[in-house]
């Protein structure tokens, strides 16, 4: 099976969010509905050096969406079989079966599916299908200024920039294997890592 996948390079990421902006405005979605939302990671400790002690400070960015994994966890959640996996790896949720249980919801480590109030039924990122049956990229990837973002086959992505995709505050790619690479900033820490939080933890929450 094909598989489409996500490519970000945290280590040229400037955090504008036009990516976000890009996909609110392409989807129209509704207020507080974020399918890719932009963390705000920072942290740091202290160095010795003789007899004083130098801060090491730092602060990245991390742009995610679903990240339409080979191993759904959302899909096997949902009880009315209304998320599947098309042959190119998209997963999709038809909103014809919806019901918004918001079990997927739950059980993603990514907090990518999130409940439309208006429609009453769980959204999330669709790697835009219809731009791709014309040929066009994503809306987030055409949109970021800084080109960080891309998208191509995941086994074409990660043999040129590796199969690195579980930097805080992602978790361990174990649980769904993300079709996602990427290249991390040069202060990234892997998940799980305690010395570090996200910032703009109110504007990502699900």
């Amino acid at each position: 099976m094909k598989q489409l996948a996500f490519y970000f390079d945290a280590s040229g990421c400037s955090g504008c969010k036009t990516c976000q902006v890009a996909c609110k405005d392409k989807h129209d979605s509704p207020m507080g509905v974020r399918w890719r939302r932009v963390y705000e990671v920072c942290g740091g400790d202290w160095i010795q050096r003789g007899a004083a002690w130098i801060p090491n400070i730092f602060a990245y960015q991390v742009s995610m969406a679903c990240n339409h994994c080979e191993d759904p966890i959302c899909m096997d959640a949902c009880p009315n079989k209304a998320i599947v996996k098309q042959d190119n790896g998209v997963v999709l949720i038809d909103y014809d079966r919806c019901m918004g249980c918001k079990y997927c919801e739950w059980t993603c480590p990514y907090g990518a599916l999130q409940f439309d109030n208006e429609k009453k039924v769980m959204t999330k990122c669709s790697f835009c299908a219809d731009y791709l049956e014309e040929g066009k990229p994503p809306a987030c990837v055409a949109a970021c200024p800084m080109r960080v973002l891309d998208y191509g086959e995941l086994e074409e992505l990660q043999e040129k920039h590796g199969k690195d995709n579980e930097y805080f505050p992602l978790p361990e790619s174990h649980y769904t294997k993300p079709a996602l690479v990427i290249t991390p900033h040069p202060d990234a820490r892997k998940a799980g890592s305690p010395e570090l939080q996200i910032a703009n933890r109110e504007e990502v929450k699900s």
